[in-house]
């Protein structure tokens, strides 16, 4: 039986590398059927998920959105490689799915510090580390774990909300830790951008905002520039909250607004950013039990394929 003959490959595969030929309905489930491993020791990229809800402001259920974009990247099987890079980045690149973080939802407080700590020994493993959401609020321990090896990061945010509302104290919640990263230096307000808004929030706090209709109006070189001018070369953590898409592309989500990109339309842009020093990203805010079809978990998935063709790339390029 040859390798690409094997059932289960996230567990009994023997090479790291290529994407797997069997049924897309069978077989132990991993993001795009990665070897499974909690040893990150000779991995580039490592898959992550946070399956975390308690931070949202509306619907829960983003703790099942790891599982989800999982389950329906096994659908993601292809000759060649995705159709707009023409090569197969598991072929370029050594990715690992390290599994999900481990929270005690009991202890709710201590949550952030929980995924921190633990982000704190995968970003330390020299692999790049592709997480899935969870709430946004994620974003925000993973940020600081990044900031503490990287300094402080210019931050590329697919979003229809700011998550930057101002507050005095410091809740737990998935609509002011950006306000906060800002104030704590964990992000370069000047250096970063975020695109796709569509919610009103009359303080930008010094970061750069690409409304909806910029994203979807401007032509797509023309927006790649000016990432390009504001993130200045510096060391970019790009986080994708999939409610940037509008509901009709995206309607398993916590907070859809309408008004958004098509799917088509954001992809675009994310294949041209090829010129940004990305050095961590995730997926959020994929809610499966409002999902219909599964496309939300789909475009979530596509999207993590993407990162992952943007940094086989940088690879390629580089070597």
């Amino acid at each position: 039986m040859t390798e690409n003959m094997l059932t289960d490959r996230a567990f009994t595969g023997t090479s790291p590398f290529g994407m797997v030929d069997h049924v897309t309905y069978a077989g132990a489930l991993s993001f795009l059927r990665r070897p499974y491993s909690k040893d990150l020791t000779d991995s580039e990229v490592a898959i992550v998920g946070v399956p975390y809800d308690l931070a949202v402001t509306d619907r829960p259920g983003t703790r099942f959105g790891p599982r989800a974009i999982r389950q329906v990247s096994s659908k993601l099987a292809w000759n060649g490689g995705p159709w707009r890079w023409g090569f197969d980045p598991t072929e370029v690149l050594r990715v690992t799915d390290w599994g999900d973080v481990t929270l005690d939802n009991g202890r709710p407080d201590t949550i952030p510090d929980q995924i921190e700590t633990q982000l704190d020994t995968l970003v330390a493993s020299n692999a790049r580390l592709l997480s899935l959401g969870g709430d946004h609020f994620v974003t925000y321990p993973i940020l600081k774990a990044h900031a503490k090896k990287h300094g402080p990061l210019a931050l590329l945010q697919f979003d229809s909300h700011s998550d930057t509302w101002r507050e005095d104290g410091k809740r737990i919640d998935h609509g002011t830790m950006f306000f906060h990263a800002v104030q704590e230096g964990i992000i370069d307000a000047e250096h970063s951008v975020q695109i796709g808004i569509r919610s009103r929030n009359p303080e930008t706090h010094g970061l750069t905002v690409l409304d909806a209709d910029y994203m979807i109006e401007t032509p797509v070189l023309e927006i790649i520039a000016k990432i390009e001018q504001v993130t200045a070369g510096r060391p970019v953590y790009l986080t994708f909250d999939i409610d940037c898409l509008d509901p009709s592309a995206a309607p398993g989500t916590g907070t859809p607004v309408c008004g958004g990109p098509s799917f088509q339309r954001a992809e675009r842009i994310l294949t041209e950013l090829t010129g940004l020093n990305i050095v961590g990203a995730d997926v959020v805010e994929v809610s499966p039990p409002y999902d219909h079809g599964e496309i939300t978990a789909l475009a979530g998935a596509t999207v993590g394929l993407n990162i992952l063709c943007l940094w086989a790339h940088a690879k390629q390029s580089s070597a």
